[in-house]
C-alpha cells in the first residue's frame, strides 16, 4: 500500500478548490428527469457511474500516472488524451472534463511551486489534457502509483454525485456517507481492475459507457435553471 503524504491527501480531497464542487457528476439531470428520487436511487446511480465512466476514468488516470513515472514522450500524453476524448461522445462532458483539469492544474501550481519545471509536467500542460490525465500525473508527482491514481478517480466518480445529491434532494449527509461506505469494496475492485487494464496500449483501454448519462449531459447544459455546470 502506498503511504500518502499530506499534500497528496489535500489534492484529492473533494473540498480542494479545484472546481469539482461545481459539477454533479451527472446526477443533477438525472434528478431533473425523475430517474433519481431518493437515496437508494443515488446508490444505484453511483454504482452505474462507477462501473462505466468511473472505470474508464480510473484506467486513464492510472495510465497517466504510469506515463508520468516513466517520463515517456509527449506523443504518449496526446495519445491518451485523444483516446479519452473519443470515449466521451457528449460535448458538454468533454468541456467539463477539461475545465476540471485546468482547475486541478491551478491548484497544483499554487500548492507545489516549481512543479512546472519538471519534464513530465511540461508535457502534461502542453497537451491541455482531460481531468483523469492531470489527476494521474498529480498522483505521480506526489509520490503515488497507478493503483492509487485509479482509486482517486474511481472514488471521485461516486463522491461527486453523492455530494451533489445531498444538496439537490435534501438528503441526510450521514446516510449519504453511509452509502458511500457501502460502495468502498466496489471502488477498490474497480480501482484494481483499472490499474491492471492501464498497462495496455491507450487504444485498448476500457471504453465502458452509459449512453443515457451522455444524452442527459447534453440536455442539462441547455437547461435554463441548474445548480451545477454538469
Amino acid at each position: 500500500m502506498v503511504l500518502m503524504d499530506a499534500l497528496l491527501l489535500l489534492l484529492i480531497d473533494s473540498r480542494a478548490p479545484a472546481g469539482a464542487h461545481h459539477h454533479s457528476g451527472g446526477v443533477e439531470p438525472a434528478i431533473a428527469t425523475g430517474l433519481v428520487r431518493d437515496i437508494e436511487d443515488v446508490a444505484a446511480f453511483c454504482r452505474t457511474k462507477l462501473a462505466t465512466g468511473g472505470y474508464v476514468a480510473a484506467a486513464f488516470a492510472a495510465a497517466s500516472c504510469a506515463t508520468a513515472l516513466s517520463a515517456e514522450n509527449a506523443a504518449r500524453w496526446a495519445e491518451l488524451d485523444a483516446e479519452y476524448d473519443a470515449r466521451m461522445p457528449a460535448e458538454s462532458l468533454r468541456t467539463s472534463s477539461r475545465a476540471l483539469a485546468r482547475g486541478l492544474l491551478r491548484l497544483l501550481r499554487a500548492s507545489r511551486p516549481g512543479l512546472d519545471t519538471t519534464p513530465a509536467w511540461n508535457r502534461v500542460q502542453a497537451a491541455v489534457p482531460h481531468h483523469p490525465l492531470v489527476l494521474g500525473a498529480a498522483v505521480a508527482a506526489c509520490g503515488g502509483d497507478p493503483e492509487l491514481a485509479a482509486k482517486a478517480a474511481a472514488l471521485a466518480s461516486c463522491t461527486g454525485p453523492a455530494s451533489a445529491a445531498v444538496r439537490l434532494l435534501g438528503l441526510d449527509p450521514l446516510a449519504t456517507h453511509s452509502l458511500l461506505a457501502r460502495l468502498a469494496a466496489d471502488i477498490d475492485g474497480v480501482s484494481l481492475r483499472a490499474a491492471r487494464a492501464a498497462r495496455d496500449e491507450p487504444a485498448r483501454l476500457p471504453a465502458d459507457s452509459a449512453p443515457a448519462l451522455d444524452l442527459l449531459a447534453d440536455v442539462h447544459v441547455t437547461s435554463e435553471v441548474r445548480l451545477f455546470a454538469s
